[in-house]
């Protein structure tokens, strides 16, 4: 796949205040070993090969194991998250997802467990963030580099 077109110098302002959004994201309450969960879980939701490559080898870099990784896609199966972090990607496939999920009130109560109100609005920051990457990235053909 090509890449069709280099977004930050197509539009630079543009890409100066998701940087910024980026950069706050990383800055709220959420933990970043779990930002990097949520951020790789909607990636592949979204069929964004190059950001859940970049969040893999970035959660990796922070400690994370390969078997916890492989297991992201199948998180509800896997016995390797506690209810916080499934909690959190449970939000994360609600909001991605939302046409088709309308973010449900049993999806909100498990997070309201986890998260308080402040936590929870930067977890959808997080996750609205990550989502808007995820569309430039697929929109404009990046990959992962080798």
């Amino acid at each position: 796949m090509n890449p069709r077109l280099d977004y930050y110098s197509a539009s630079p302002k543009a890409m100066k205040a998701m940087i910024a959004m980026e950069a706050l994201t990383s800055n709220l309450s959420i933990e970043p070993p779990l930002l990097h969960l949520i951020k790789i879980r909607a990636s592949q939701l979204n069929g964004c090969a190059f950001c859940t490559d970049m969040h893999s080898v970035d959660a990796r870099r922070l400690g994370e194991t390969d078997r916890r990784l492989y297991s992201i896609v199948v998180w509800r199966d896997s016995g390797f998250f506690n209810p916080r972090e499934r909690a959190a990607l449970a939000w994360t496939e609600a909001v991605t997802l939302l046409s088709e999920s309308h973010v449900p009130d049993d999806v909100y109560a498990l997070a309201r467990e986890q998260f308080n109100e402040g936590e929870l609005v930067d977890l959808t920051i997080a996750v609205t963030t990550i989502n808007s990457w995820n569309r430039l990235a697929v929109s404009f053909r990046q990959t992962p580099s080798d």
